[in-house]
């Protein structure tokens, strides 16, 4: 039997982890009903619901997200360094999360295990949902609902080393946790920057010329009907079913990857595209169907407003085949008067999206036609160079963006890594 101390660890510490039963180290009690409808924007009293712990947190929770105004003697309030773990979700993973509270009196939802005593709750929440986030997940019951009872918490078996090195990882950890966060918010900065920007170098409703202007350029910019400058093509109506990701000759833009994934400017080498499966009959698409590069590709359906008639630019096709599908609308150009590059930001402007907002119909889903599509107005300059100028500052902005994001990806993959050398999970 291998020894139970793990692969990577302090210098200064020696000597194996001690098994103990979670139940020996903790009590473990459920927190009082918290509804949505108790949660205020103006509550006087912090509270965590089960349901934010997939969403809103990490494994420590220092920065409480919502309030209630629900009398505090009524409900079970945090102790600082409790440790709270779902007592019911939809799937056993995602029940399977543990996370440390920094701070007194935060009021406790009901579907909730709240685990109380342990002097090192920052350590407990990483260990339990690293190193024992699949021995937890096995212990849920249920098949619509999974629910997670203290009475099997208590019985699982924990190996813990002593308290001053259960201290030092979790100090490393929570450092590395403070860097991902900073690199978050910066990401969130630089998206709000990028908002304001774009309020400033495009015009607004009623405008003709933008706040902020590069000063070599003058004049009033060009409004046109969109219907004017583009025209629009048929697209196809496959279904995710009619897809794949190993192999095809023709790749196809789903809506769905509009609203989630694809950037504003596409690039389809830098994109993850599906291919139409080979068994289904392409041939009857015209040439003039397939999508080339400046396209628009607008999503044509949604059940958020904020998303309608959402777009990107096809801005390198690398020349491989590609269709616009499914709930999908294909425009192109009459003749260039937007360069290459330029137009994807053009349509992220608050201008043209207010507009498409007020065309969009339907009430649980929403849609946009290409008939109120083309009697859209849109407003660019008609000198070119101004136009590359934006585009470059706002494509310069992107990337960094994506750069930061990337940073945030990566931290957390040396995060994973280093947890799972850093604790000990006695399996196997």
């Amino acid at each position: 039997m291998s020894k139970l101390v793990p692969k990577l660890r302090f210098k200064e510490f020696s000597g194996e982890w001690e098994e103990k039963k979670l139940g020996d180290i903790v009590d473990i009690f459920k927190g009082k009903g918290i509804s949505k409808n108790d949660i205020s924007e103006n509550g006087k009293l912090d509270c965590i619901r089960y349901g934010e712990l997939y969403t809103e947190y990490r494994e420590i929770i220092n920065n409480i997200k919502s309030k209630t105004n629900l009398n505090q003697n009524n409900l079970v309030l945090s102790k600082k360094n409790d440790v709270i773990i779902p007592s019911s979700g939809e799937t056993n993973i995602d029940i399977a999360t543990a996370h440390c509270i920094l701070k007194d009196n935060i009021a406790l939802g009901g579907d909730l295990n709240i685990l109380r005593g342990q002097e090192n709750g920052i350590f407990l929440a990483y260990y339990l949902s690293n190193a024992k986030k699949n021995e937890i997940s096995k212990l849920a019951q249920g098949i619509a609902v999974v629910h997670l009872y203290s009475s099997q918490l208590s019985k699982l078996t924990l190996h813990l080393p002593t308290p001053k090195e259960q201290q030092k990882i979790a100090n490393t950890l929570s450092s590395l946790d403070s860097l991902i966060e900073a690199y978050q918010r910066k990401v969130e900065a630089l998206y709000k920057h990028k908002k304001a920007l774009m309020q400033q170098l495009f015009p607004s409703e009623g405008e003709n010329v933008p706040k902020l202007r590069f000063k070599e350029f003058t004049g009033e910019w060009e409004e046109k009907k969109l219907g004017d400058i583009y025209k629009f093509f048929p697209t196809n109506s496959f279904s995710r079913d009619k897809l794949n990701y190993e192999k095809g000759k023709v790749k196809n833009i789903h809506y769905g990857d509009i609203h989630t994934k694809f950037s504003t400017l596409f690039d389809i080498t830098k994109e993850v595209v599906p291919y139409i499966n080979q068994s289904v009959d392409i041939t009857k698409i015209k040439k003039d169907y397939y999508c080339v590069e400046g396209d628009m590709v607008f999503a044509d359906a949604s059940e958020d407003l904020d998303d309608i008639g959402k777009s990107i630019e096809l801005i390198n096709l690398n020349n491989e085949s590609l269709l616009a599908g499914l709930h999908t609308l294909l425009a192109r150009q009459r003749e260039e008067k937007l360069i290459k590059g330029f137009s994807g930001h053009l349509f992220k402007s608050n201008f043209i999206r207010n507009q498409i907002k007020r065309e969009a119909q339907g009430a649980k889903v929403l849609g946009i036609s290409v008939r109120r599509l083309e009697n859209i107005m849109i407003s660019f300059p008609k000198s070119p160079k101004e136009q590359q100028k934006i585009a470059n500052t706002l494509s310069s902005l992107d990337s960094l963006i994506e750069a930061t994001k990337q940073k945030v990806e990566a931290l957390y993959k040396h995060k994973k890594a280093l947890m799972q050398q850093m604790f000990v999970s006695g399996e196997g």
